[in-house]
């Protein structure tokens, strides 16, 4: 399995041109050039085959969110029981955690050094989660998150955000140095993500996590020099739009879930 050509180009083009928005103002003083990552994708097409490829593009926080959210060994549950998430394949029937099955359309992974600081600066670190810290068996055993891991709870100080509504908070938030802590291998982490028919959450551990959707923002964080590349990544989707509604607020991107119109 090979990398376009032209999709690697277009990787060290789109950066060359991007605005400038994409960038640390740091970074475009001394003219650094952007970093980029492999990712891999499987994805499950229209007529039921299951497409892999493997893509070059920038480790900017958009395309990075949606590889980085699992580690090797989180238990995905099916209508055929618990697998690990770098088995799960697409067109497999997840379990969501409102209890209702969708069919598994994507699957990313990326592979990093959570030790070693992100573009920008930007905090790559794993969060372990200790056995029941959020209650009793949440978790029933540790889980250890990527950096782009949301959970739908809401911690004390953004209880005012929340509104009193369920919320989708990044895990760093709950980081308490005791029973969420960060760690940072030092040797490099293969990471994952999912994405469903519709977005939603999943149990890992006891515990809910959401599947992939880019943002009620995610127009504006990307240069239209790179959306033909970020969607190569997801052959399910043409636009913004067709990922959906969120399920439930995220922190950050207001309290009212909505459709995304780019």
């Amino acid at each position: 399995m090979t990398i376009p050509t032209s999709l690697a180009r277009a990787a060290q083009r789109a950066v060359r041109t991007a605005s400038p928005v994409l960038n640390d103002p740091a970074a475009l003083r001394t003219q650094q050039r952007q970093q980029l990552r492999r990712y891999e994708v499987s994805a499950l097409m229209p007529d039921g085959t299951v497409t892999e490829t493997r893509h070059i593009a920038p480790a900017l926080p958009l395309f990075e969110d949606a590889f980085c959210a699992f580690s090797r060994g989180a238990l995905i549950e099916t209508d055929n029981g618990p697998v690990a998430i770098e088995d799960i394949q697409p067109g497999e029937r997840i379990l969501t955690a409102e209890g209702h099955v969708q069919p598994l359309l994507w699957k990313g992974s990326t592979i990093l050094v959570p030790g070693r600081p992100g573009p920008n600066g930007r905090n790559m670190r794993l969060t372990r989660i200790m056995a029941d810290s959020f209650g009793m068996q949440r978790p029933y055993s540790f889980v250890l998150a990527g950096p782009s891991a949301r959970l739908l709870s809401t911690p004390a100080h953004l209880r005012d955000e929340a509104q009193g509504a369920p919320m989708l908070t990044p895990i760093q938030e709950f980081v308490d140095g005791n029973n969420v802590v960060e760690t940072a291998p030092p040797t490099a982490v293969e990471l994952f993500h999912i994405c469903l028919k519709r977005h939603t959450t999943i149990r890992i551990g006891g515990l809910e996590f959401e599947t992939y959707h880019p943002g009620q923002h995610a127009p504006r964080m990307i240069s239209h020099s790179l959306r033909g590349l970020f969607f190569s990544m997801f052959p399910h989707v043409g636009m913004f739009g067709d990922f959906g509604p969120v399920a439930f607020p995220r922190a950050g991107e207001g309290s009212r879930p909505s459709a995304l119109t780019a």
